[in-house]
């Protein structure tokens, strides 16, 4: 092997150098076969090694980030839910005091009670008023049924409370009175 294949399979004059050190006399080809050839096993054992490194390294990366990013959607579910209560507040509140000497401080809540909606909404909160829908168990929760053929079996008729959902997650279910048919009633709802 001439020093120039040395350096190329090498990758530098150091490594080279270090290899002609290696290099027994001139007559015993073999032995200098053989460890060029060990030589090589190990820089491509240490080069694997490196590589699977370097991927378990962005693996461990991305499972750190997904379980930063988890906790902090599941400490804002929390803070979330503990504004919920507030949200209804201010909307029984509302809903209370329509007396023209409370017009004042009724607009002051208005706008208080909209920022709160626009930045619960900022952060991924939606607020579920499902009238008119199909009952979901998952995501309602059933409060009356009224037995009636005016409206298709399991619509939403009335929403005594409306639920929120957090990136898709349920924090509260509505709660809703339900039509039921007459035919296909059943005497209590899942």
């Amino acid at each position: 092997m001439s020093e120039r294949e040395v350096k190329v399979k090498f990758g530098s004059e150091e490594n080279a150098e270090q290899v002609e050190e290696l290099r027994p006399e001139p007559g015993n080809a073999a032995p200098e076969d053989i460890q060029v050839k060990k030589l090589s096993t190990e820089l491509d054992d240490l080069r694997q090694t490196l590589l699977r490194r370097q991927a378990d390294f962005e693996n461990y990366k991305k499972r750190v980030e997904k379980e930063r990013a988890d906790d902090s959607r599941r400490t804002t579910a929390r803070v979330i839910e503990g504004l919920i209560p507030i949200v209804d507040g201010f909307e029984h509140a509302l809903a209370a005091h329509k007396e023209s000497e409370y017009e004042s401080y009724r607009k002051g809540f208005e706008l208080i009670y909209k920022q709160l909606l626009e930045n619960l909404a900022k952060l991924g909160v939606e607020r579920l008023e499902p009238a008119g829908q199909q009952f979901d168990p998952h995501s309602h929760q059933a409060m009356d049924r009224l037995e009636t053929s005016e409206h298709p079996d399991g619509t939403i008729l009335e929403v005594f409370q409306p639920g929120y959902a957090f990136h898709g997650k349920v924090l509260r279910p509505a709660l809703v009175r339900v039509a039921v048919h007459v035919s296909g009633a059943s005497n209590t709802l899942n």
